[in-house]
């Protein structure tokens, strides 16, 4: 990461979002050389209010972001600087971390060339400004919010290589049942951050919601609900760092 923001990773058009070893190679050419434990980090990028802001504040700034930079964590997430991806670089910057975090966007959802944002994250058709602490943006194909989906899923396998990974849904609106979805579908537990909002604590209540009868639910066996920041570090620490 340097001061111009991070280090931009293009993925091919034609290359398939299932294809975690294609992935890991070209994250390897391009100095992202793993394997590190990883984080999914899934949720909000607008539509917080003010307290669930700071709860998310308090769990992903004050209990992931330092987790993962003292256990050589990396952290994956939509790269834009919105929601709970700016509340991750924000602390970083304040931790002057120095692991990697990597962010993963589809090519039409983002600036990278300092023309001004078109629109807000909530805005289908708008793109957003990059979120400037992460160590890598990883730009894969797709023009719509969502598009990114399988993709982000992938390039965390790709990075982890074996090493344990877990997702992290804090606050979130549609595109995070997809994201839940996706971590399910690999086999990834998924930690639901209950007090941050929306989708988030509609798991932690029990979903599937309303609006979503397919949605994940939180009987699955790879679902766990954290209800404070202790019961958070003892997840990431069973997960990820059993012996640490």
């Amino acid at each position: 990461m340097t001061a111009a923001g991070p280090h931009v990773v293009r993925v091919p058009d034609g290359a398939r979002a299932d294809d975690v070893a294609a992935v890991r190679d070209l994250l390897s050419r391009d100095g992202l050389a793993g394997p590190w434990p990883a984080v999914v980090l899934v949720g909000g990028a607008a539509g917080m209010g003010v307290d669930e802001r700071e709860r998310c504040r308090e769990l992903i700034g004050g209990v992931l972001v330092p987790f993962a930079e003292a256990h050589g964590v990396c952290i994956v997430d939509g790269g834009t600087d919105a929601g709970v991806m700016a509340i991750a670089g924000a602390a970083r910057a304040a931790l002057d971390a120095r692991g990697p975090h990597v962010g993963v966007a589809a090519a039409g959802t983002v600036v990278l060339a300092g023309d001004p944002p078109t629109g807000a994250p909530s805005d289908p058709g708008g793109r957003a400004g990059v979120e400037p602490h992460h160590t890598h943006l990883v730009v894969v194909p797709g023009e719509r919010w969502g598009d990114e989906v399988p993709w982000l899923s992938t390039v965390a396998s790709a990075v982890a290589d074996g090493r344990p990974s877990v997702t992290v849904l804090a606050n979130g609106g549609d595109i995070a049942y997809a994201d839940v979805h996706a971590s399910l579908a690999a086999g990834r537990p998924v930690l639901v951050l209950a007090g941050t909002g929306r989708t988030a604590d509609q798991l932690a209540r029990g979903g599937p919601t309303d609006g979503e009868p397919d949605g994940p639910d939180a009987a699955d066996p790879l679902v766990e609900v954290v209800e404070d920041a202790a019961a958070f570090e003892a997840a990431l620490r069973r997960l990820l760092a059993p012996d640490g």
